[in-house]
């Protein structure tokens, strides 16, 4: 037999006769070629791992660098013969190498990160991010280009990957909402005793001035009016119906010529169709006391709306899923506050005398949208309908007078045709009717958004 025997190169290996002893040196070569060429196969099979699908390396690219040779992360560093070399410098970190390296070209949230970082810092659960981008107009289609299924999903992954503004502070570890079926859904005792106190002092002022005259009776009706302002303002500054900071001073104004139409307007209205006004005319108490005792459910109906609203939130998946399920809570809250304050009118219209069950529950239901919009943040919307309602309120008696004026005879026409068919009720019912029919047009996807239902 033949012994093998190596000549030149030891890759090539010619057969030698068998008794012939081997030569150790050309074994040597031999065991350190296949050493060489086994690192070299180990070099490429690590350089060719590349994160989340980067372009495959060239065969040059995928070789084993030679001693001195600069590296893809810009250091250089030595590599001896069947040592593997580094890949990259995302893997020097180990697994949190490895994550920088996902978190690179390859991550679409990082950018959405960097633009919404105030906002990931400061919030205190995912929902919030998740408000906080929809209101930026990222749905959950545009989620779906940061591979994710929803925005939920997407402000959870940017929640988790931004650190806390107060993180290194040992707050108190907060409660889950949610985990109490029956949180939020009772009304604080100290607030519904605050609700009720304006229709309570509205009553009281109604009978004091009933069972006085003359001076005495004036200083009744001022101090028991500017004691109902007082409780509708503590009532507006706490509680459901509470908006700091999100009102504008025009709601006021519009407001109070509103409540001031309806306990004068129709009074004017009819003494201006009759020819008039001759002199003062009455004062109708009905629409105030109604309005005023309807200050406790609208803030029972606020607070469950909200209450209703967030909980939908936390077990929604989806914006669309979360819309779908806070509209019919809009219209049941506007539903159950518009019939407490029919029954509340018939009760006081049973008592007071006065016909303006249609147009003060119109007014009413204007008032508590407006209301709800201004607590979620849309004052601009409320302000708008609350001056169309008194602009058209406004403008019927003056049309009417203007009508008086030669050659103006046709401006008057369509309010008389308003009252001749349905009477002087009918002009604040329309004027109030429609603009609350519009804005709650603009509420249902108004408070139907994320973004209306956080703090």
């Amino acid at each position: 037999m033949t012994a093998p025997r190596v000549t030149g190169s030891p890759a090539h290996a010619e057969p030698a006769t068998v008794g012939r002893a081997p030569d150790p040196a050309l074994a040597l070569a031999a065991l350190t070629q296949l050493h060489e060429e086994l690192a070299t196969a180990t070099a490429d099979a690590v350089a060719g791992h590349r994160p989340d699908g980067a372009a495959e390396p060239s065969p040059e690219a995928g070789a084993a660098p030679r001693p001195g040779t600069r590296t893809d992360d810009g250091r250089t560093e030595t590599v001896r013969p069947g040592q593997p070399p580094r890949a990259s410098a995302a893997a020097d970190g180990g697994a949190g190498g490895a994550r920088q390296g996902r978190r690179g070209p390859a991550d679409p949230v990082k950018a959405l990160m960097h633009r919404h970082r105030d906002l990931c810092e400061q919030a205190v659960d995912p929902l919030e991010i998740a408000a906080g981008l929809e209101a930026h107009g990222v749905t959950d289609r545009t989620a779906a280009r940061f591979r994710h299924r929803d925005v939920f999903a997407l402000a959870e992954e940017m929640y988790a990957r931004v650190p806390r503004a107060k993180e290194h502070t040992a707050a108190p570890v907060r409660p889950a909402r949610a985990a109490d079926p029956r949180a939020g859904r009772a009304f604080p005792a100290p607030g519904l005793l605050l609700a009720l106190l304006p229709g309570a002092v509205c009553a009281l002022t109604v009978a004091g001035a009933a069972a006085t005259d003359g001076a005495l009776r004036l200083v009744v009706g001022v101090a028991g009016a500017a004691a109902v302002a007082v409780t509708v303002a503590l009532c507006l500054r706490r509680g459901p119906l509470r908006a700091k900071g999100r009102t504008v001073a025009s709601v006021r104004m519009w407001t109070l010529c509103l409540l001031a139409h309806a306990a004068y307007g129709q009074g004017l209205l009819r003494e201006v169709t009759t020819g008039g006004p001759d002199g003062a005319w009455p004062l109708d108490p009905a629409p105030l006391v109604g309005l005023a005792l309807a200050v406790a459910p609208a803030a029972w109906c606020a607070h469950l709306f909200s209450v209703l609203a967030r909980r939908r939130l936390e077990r929604s998946r989806g914006l669309d899923e979360f819309a779908a399920g806070a509209r019919p809570l809009l219209l049941v809250s506007l539903v159950l506050y518009t019939g407490t304050l029919l029954a509340l009118l018939a009760a006081t219209g049973a008592v007071l005398p006065g016909d303006a069950l249609v147009p003060t529950a119109a007014l009413g239901a204007l008032l508590f949208l407006a209301r709800l919009l201004i607590v979620h943040g849309f004052a601009g919307p409320a302000a708008t309908a609350l001056a169309a309602a008194c602009a058209a309120e406004a403008a019927a008696p003056a049309l009417l007078l203007a009508g008086r004026l030669p050659g103006l005879a046709a401006l008057d026409r369509p309010v008389e045709a308003i009252v001749a068919a349905w009477g002087v009720a009918a002009v604040p019912a329309l004027a109030c009717g429609v603009a609350a029919l519009g804005l709650l047009a603009h509420a249902v996807p108004a408070l139907a958004r994320a973004s209306a239902h956080t703090p």
